[in-house]
């Protein structure tokens, strides 16, 4: 099955014939009617693929035989070998979306799995630049020597450099350092300065950029679309790149994408981490990465007095409940300043 692992293939395949059947609609159904994601499809077929194994080897045989009993036999199973409380409440929101799919399809003579528990996944504070480390982040220095000031440290490495154009010469190879330095400058004003997510602004074409308005039009997930604004600093990062870096890059498969690679094809999310991370370490800061430039971002906007609401429509969550964990942030902040300043802390 192409949306299963490869560690659950073999699993899936053994799997007797209804439950396979039942999986493997279930991943359609997600896919396509849900617009779930690739990657949300991929943890919800791996984690029924292991629900249906367990049930197969309790005697089940088909998707009618599962009932909560034989859920909550394979969530303890889960524990006891050590499952993260996330993965334990990915898992267990699996097995409700499948029992109540089933149950409506006519699988399932109940949705058995409705009153299964999640276990509360344990929220860990995101780690945020300050503004001000932002700030230098976003000038950062690339690597001296370089034509055209060339790429950071760990930038985008190997996998970014075009092979050298024996008829191009020095120039044609300056014009391509200069045009990855430009890429990389817009990609993390972007990133910092509309909080969207890697696969979104990788995702991005020229033509969801509106410059006289200074938004983008982001699709995000579950196929839902939103204009983000952005300010002067990225909007002259994107005008210089529109104008000389984008141009030193493009080739034949470069399309509509608004960022590319050194290669001419829209810029791979992997290398944008790499640019990132490469970027942060030439500037001395703490780790950082594209989801950690959209937690600052979030922080920063209600540290300057942005509403909730409205960060919640920026960042596209689709719960507020999403969003408050920057709230937390904040106060962890002012908690932290209150207790070096106040003399009675």
């Amino acid at each position: 099955m192409s949306r299963a692992g490869p560690d659950s293939r073999a699993t899936h395949a053994a799997l007797p014939t209804p439950m396979r059947e039942a999986v493997d609609d279930f991943a359609d159904h997600l896919a396509r009617v849900r617009n779930r994601s690739a990657h949300t499809v991929r943890a919800y077929v791996g984690d029924l693929v292991s629900l249906f194994d367990h049930a197969a080897r309790m005697g089940c045989a088909e998707v009618a035989d599962l009932d909560l009993g034989v859920v909550r036999s394979w969530l303890a199973k889960q524990r006891t070998t050590g499952a993260a409380r996330t993965t334990m409440a990915r898992r267990a929101a699996a097995a409700r979306a499948f029992s109540a799919w089933a149950h409506r399809a006519g699988l399932m003579p109940t949705d058995a799995a409705a009153p299964l528990a999640s276990p509360r996944a344990h929220r860990e504070l995101p780690t945020v630049l300050r503004a001000d480390q932002a700030a230098a982040l976003m000038r950062a220095p690339a690597r001296p020597g370089d034509p055209g000031g060339g790429v950071p440290p760990q930038g985008p490495g190997s996998a970014d450099v075009r092979p050298a154009d024996p008829a191009g010469g020095g120039d044609r190879e300056a014009a391509l350092a200069r045009g990855v330095l430009l890429r990389d400058r817009v990609l993390l004003e972007l990133l910092y300065a509309t909080g969207v997510r890697i696969s979104e602004a990788c995702g991005l074409d020229t033509a969801d950029v509106d410059q006289g308005r200074r938004v983008v039009r982001v699709l995000g997930k579950g196929s839902r679309e939103r204009s983000v604004p952005y300010g002067v600093p990225a909007q002259r990062a994107l005008d210089e790149w529109l104008r000389a870096g984008r141009p030193a890059l493009a080739g034949p498969g470069s399309g509509d994408a608004l960022l590319l690679g050194a290669r001419g094809g829209r810029l791979h999310p992997t290398t944008a981490r790499r640019v990132v991370a490469g970027y942060a370490e030439a500037t001395g800061l703490p780790r950082t990465t594209p989801h950690g430039l959209r937690h600052s971002a979030a922080t920063h906007l209600l540290e300057g007095g942005a509403d909730l609401r409205a960060v919640q429509e920026l960042l596209g969550h689709s719960s507020l409940g999403s969003t408050q964990i920057y709230t937390h942030v904040s106060v962890e902040r002012l908690r932290a300043a209150y207790r070096q300043a106040h003399p009675r802390a």
